[in-house]
């Protein structure tokens, strides 16, 4: 079945790649981001995953949203609103080489949010991350689920899901 759903081993060009536009935000968002934290499988050492790096943008509070979307637009990112998760905005990318900086680098494919550092997505996103890096063998087990979600899921949302089912089991736990 072709769903379009690409699981591959772990790349230690991830984190990598995370430390570079990490670097980029940093300085474009200083004194506006609390913190840029790596977030999503791609962030877990060993665990198979998407190749699409995931990262949140905290900020203090949602008074500071404004000025931050004003910075990320500037670095070729895109304001996407919410997409129905409250206190977490999704921004897209422009082009390949966002964010934009003088070293024109083209970046591995992202989603870049931004979270309030009491939202409850963040606090989830990092549970979860700091969960599956403490529990190698539960990572590993996810990422055999995923790797059979992208082998039989009808679509993404199939995906989503079922990946959902085993995600809320871990974080029922202690969220």
């Amino acid at each position: 079945m072709s769903n379009g759903i690409v699981i591959t081993d772990y790349d230690p060009v991830w984190a990598e790649e995370f430390k570079g536009i990490k670097a980029v935000l940093k300085e474009e968002l200083a004194g506006l981001a609390v913190s840029i934290e790596h977030i999503g499988s791609t962030s877990v050492e060993g665990l198979s995953a998407k190749p699409i790096i995931d990262i949140d943008v905290v900020i203090k509070n949602r008074n500071s949203l404004p000025q931050i979307v004003k910075q990320l637009e500037k670095l070729g990112y895109v304001h996407e609103g919410n997409l129905g998760i409250e206190d977490r905005e999704a921004f897209a990318r422009a082009d390949g080489c966002v964010p934009w900086s003088d070293r024109s680098v083209l970046w591995m494919q992202h989603h870049l949010y931004v979270c309030p550092e009491d939202s409850k997505e963040l606090k989830r996103h990092l549970a979860l991350r700091n969960f599956l890096r403490e529990n190698p063998e539960t990572a590993k087990d996810y990422g055999a689920l995923k790797r059979q979600l992208a082998e039989t899921a009808e679509d993404r949302s199939a995906y989503t899901e079922a990946k959902s089912e085993f995600i809320n089991g871990i974080l029922k736990s202690f969220l």
